[in-house]
């Protein structure tokens, strides 16, 4: 279920490639950004609407965990984690270019009404588990971003104890962990789907709305 999440935390950067191919340095630590409660529906094969006027918008297939527990330093992820899923960080790219170079916050970029779908969420099988599989990203049927979490920059550990230290996690927070590289753009009439080694776990066609 959607309907408790609290916090929704992300992660910047967290792939060298997914860096490299955007022009950004890599970071020395987590880059942290949050996008609203509001953002996130579930990604279950129905339509979303995505503006349609705000030049490009762009899709960043995500691992995303959910906190079972209040952090207390020293804590594992397997013991503080209880669930996971796959989504999509969209992203109003024309818009977050702008608003870099002017050092403005990146809420207008990222966190727009359906930018954060999500799959259903599975137990979380330890993060040792997660190692073992990839996650495919497909667009009208062709794939377009294959990730494995054990190319990311920080690991889930790293992100938990980080994200905990500074702003604090407790049950019914999820943290959308990072992108692989392979981003790019969706535009009305787009079907995108979510894929765990090679299982289809949630799908979604692209309207463009006027915003």
């Amino acid at each position: 279920m959607l309907t408790n999440i609290r916090n929704v935390y992300c992660v910047g950067r967290n792939y060298k490639l997914h860096a490299e191919e955007l022009g950004n340095a890599v970071p020395d630590e987590p880059m942290i950004f949050m996008k609203p409660s509001h953002a996130v529906v579930p990604l279950n094969g129905d339509t979303l609407q995505l503006p349609a006027t705000k030049g490009e918008v762009h899709y960043e297939a995500e691992l995303v965990v959910q906190i079972g527990r209040g952090y207390e330093p020293g804590m594992t992820v397997d013991e503080l984690v209880d669930a996971y899923a796959f989504g999509i960080d969209f992203t109003l790219r024309d818009v977050q270019t702008v608003i870099k170079k002017k050092g403005h916050p990146w809420t207008a970029a990222k966190g727009f009404k359906n930018s954060a779908p999500i799959t259903a969420f599975q137990t979380f099988p330890g993060a040792q588990a997660l190692l073992e599989k990839d996650f495919t990203l497909t667009k009208n049927g062709a794939e377009v971003q294959r990730g494995n979490i054990r190319n990311m920059i920080f690991s889930l550990q790293d992100i938990v104890d980080y994200v905990g230290h500074h702003y604090g996690l407790g049950p019914g927070d999820v943290i959308f962990t990072g992108t692989p590289e392979g981003v790019g753009p969706t535009v009305a009439g787009d079907v995108l789907e979510l894929a765990w080694d090679g299982e289809s776990l949630g799908k979604c066609t692209i309207a463009a709305a006027v915003q």
